[in-house]
């Protein structure tokens, strides 16, 4: 099974590093990481990334996994970019994303008419491409999966091994990985958190999801509305 990642500027490095080490232990399978161009790519961390492979070189996969991060803003209005997702969606076994990569699935026309989730503060976009919002940590339409905000690219990629390999091996690699998650605080979600430390976040990424609006705008279904 050939499994890529497309990654670029900007990415939520947990979008991908969660998912890659979950996916890496896929048996009989090989790890493409695809950028637009061979350099680094830097993540909304410390953490920089080198590609294996640049989008002309890069083989057909059979699973497609997007990342998501702020960066989607700049991978929305590269043409080449979506192209490349548009075509790997349509041919691979397996079209999935991580937290916002999912409204990079959405533009490129692969979430039409299916259930997905992305993170919480981006998830009423998702029906602006045709998509049916799902409040889920993982949602699964067909062959689409999806994954919530960051930290679900964990569930997301364990739910894909048990879903390609049986739960037996998914079970294996959580106990490997020692997957247990027990968090100091319950503030996880938007139904947990405080009411100012909602206020808070929100706020925080109000300019984001306005960029995101303005970035996305050619790709929604409802365009005549769009902000």
């Amino acid at each position: 099974m050939k499994i890529g990642f497309f990654i670029f500027d900007g990415m939520t490095q947990l979008d991908f590093t969660g998912p890659l080490q979950v996916l890496g232990r896929m048996p009989n399978s090989e790890i493409f990481i695809i950028a637009k161009a061979i350099g680094p790519v830097s993540t909304d961390g410390a953490l920089t990334v080198l590609p294996s492979h640049d989008m002309a070189t890069a083989p057909d996969l059979d699973l497609l996994c997007i990342p998501g991060g702020f960066g989607i803003v700049g991978v929305a209005n590269e043409a080449p970019s979506m192209a490349f997702i548009k075509r790997q969606g349509e041919q691979a076994s397996y079209v999935t994303s991580v937290c916002t990569g999912a409204l990079l699935l959405g533009a490129a026309g692969l979430l039409n008419g299916r259930k997905a989730t992305t993170h919480w503060a981006y998830h009423s976009l998702l029906a602006r491409f045709g998509a049916e919002p799902v409040s889920e940590r993982v949602v699964r339409d067909g062959n689409v999966f999806t994954g919530g905000g960051v930290t679900a690219g964990i569930d997301f990629a364990l739910t894909i091994m048990g879903d390609i390999h049986g739960p037996e091996l998914a079970k294996a690699v959580q106990l490997g990985l020692e997957y247990n998650p027990q968090p100091p605080f319950q503030s996880g979600h938007p139904d947990q958190a405080d009411v100012d430390i909602l206020a808070k976040t929100e706020a925080r990424y109000a300019a984001p999801i306005a960029d995101t609006l303005l970035a996305f705008a050619p790709f929604f279904e409802d365009r005549k509305d769009t902000p």
